[in-house]
């Protein structure tokens, strides 16, 4: 983490990571271990695994006492794991041996690391709901007021047909309400660990999986009903959930780029970025930023990918990769969520050079509605070979479409050549999208 642009000061606002940066320090890691060595030690003394005056003085003092993280750092080094220095800072400033030998009885280092990380990827999840249904918001109210603003739809870079700008807008939004409704799932399918040294929970008394599920119910996390040491799944399901939702924002930012380059200009930004030599620009920050933390994202996920294979029933090197990547993940997507709701509220369509590129298309946009109308009088590959020898004319002459369609077909209705008239589904798909939005 230190040294990254998500805890440098010059870049925070580039980069903000906000409340799910302080679930990613080094005290929040301390805190939540501690909590869940209290539960543990809670629900361990209502089952007789250790004795109940000394679980309860476990419980209080995890709630009670402060850990210094740096006083962990040289042992931490030594062993490759925090726990054991944790393990033993707690039982000292418990100043209590007889009940401290009781703490952590029967875990291992990583079923309370897991549940650790678990219980703050709950809260993280929470922060990532607002924030998506707040972008939602914004995007259902920018989608409603432009649902019938027509514009030029471009498919491999090249004009196509008409389209909508609420129905560009709505497309940014379907791929967060699809996951928006796994967010949900992903949270409660977060798992607690307690399975002991090789996973078989040897050293948890006589009813481990009990345990196991009161624990789980104590922390309000799901119960696995096994070890999931050497099966990373659900921090699989959690790296591919944020590549998803990054690369949807991603496809917001992208479009914004391509839409307020010069030449263009169908769309303007509210505070967009200033250059340092050349006065005149108007660089787009915030899509540029979505962009780059999703290629980021879809980086740090596939090298979570990679290390979904550990070894035999732990592996450490697998573990290891997981913490250099999971925080970078969850703040990436954090920025990431920032950049997209502020873009909600500063992005304001041009319709005038909207309609200027419609107009400047010579009428090409409507080659695909020309073609069909045609098929009344002739075979549709017919239609097609005439529209697509007349386009060339008009490209070749600089003329427009719908005046050399009606010159060849006179009886052909205008109305072909209307933007308003063309956009198809598009204003249909936008307000779907804003009654779905209403709907969560």
């Amino acid at each position: 983490m230190a040294g990254s642009v998500f805890d440098s000061g010059m870049y925070a606002k580039l980069f903000p990571t906000g409340d799910v940066g302080k679930l990613f320090t080094d005290t929040a890691e301390v805190r939540a271990m501690m909590l869940v060595e209290g539960a543990l030690a809670k629900v361990q003394g209502q089952a007789g695994v250790i004795p109940e005056i000394s679980a309860q003085a476990i419980h209080r003092a995890s709630m009670e006492l402060q850990i210094d993280p740096s006083g962990l750092a040289k042992a931490t080094g030594t062993n490759g794991v925090c726990v054991p220095a944790l393990v033993g800072a707690f039982r000292e400033l418990m100043q209590a041996p007889e009940h401290a030998q009781y703490l952590h009885w029967g875990a291992t280092s990583q079923d309370i690391m897991d549940t650790g990380l678990m219980l703050r990827i709950k809260k993280v999840l929470a922060q990532y709901d607002a924030r998506i249904r707040a972008i939602l918001s914004g995007l259902s109210v920018l989608a409603e007021a432009h649902v019938a603003q027509p514009m030029a739809a471009r498919t491999y870079g090249q004009f196509a047909t008409p389209t909508s700008f609420g129905a560009v807008v709505a497309a940014w939004g379907w791929p967060l309400l699809s996951a928006l409704d796994d967010l949900q799932r992903l949270s409660d399918a977060l798992p607690v660990s307690l399975s002991g040294a090789a996973g078989t929970a040897s050293e948890l008394g006589s009813d481990a999986p009990a345990l196991r599920a009161a624990l789980a119910e104590a922390l309000g996390l799901a119960d696995p009903k096994r070890s999931w040491h050497a099966d990373r799944s659900i921090m699989l399901q959690l790296g591919g959930w944020i590549a998803r939702v990054s690369d949807g924002l991603g496809k917001m930012g992208e479009d914004l780029i391509a839409a307020t380059q010069s030449g263009v200009g169908e769309v303007r930004l509210s505070g967009a970025g200033g250059s340092s030599t050349m006065p005149q620009k108007q660089n787009p920050v915030g899509p540029s930023a979505l962009v780059a933390l999703n290629r980021h994202i879809q980086g740090l996920n596939g090298t979570l990918h990679a290390a979904g294979t550990p070894r035999q029933q732990r592996d450490g090197s697998a573990w290891f990769t997981e913490w250099m990547v999971v925080p970078q993940l969850c703040l990436a997507l954090s920025a990431a969520l920032d950049h997209a709701e502020r873009l909600t509220q500063s992005v304001t369509p041009d319709g005038d050079a909207m309609m200027a590129t419609l107009d400047s298309a010579q009428g090409l946009l409507a080659a695909e509605a020309l073609s069909f109308a045609l098929t009344d009088r002739m075979s549709r590959p017919d239609a097609q070979a005439q529209v697509k020898d007349l386009c060339k004319e008009v490209i070749a002459n600089g003329t427009h479409l719908r005046d050399a369609a009606l010159a060849k077909w006179p009886d052909l209705n205008a109305g072909l050549f209307d933007p308003t008239q063309q956009m198809g589904e598009a204003p249909s798909e936008a307000r779907a999208f804003i009654a779905a939005v209403k709907a969560i």
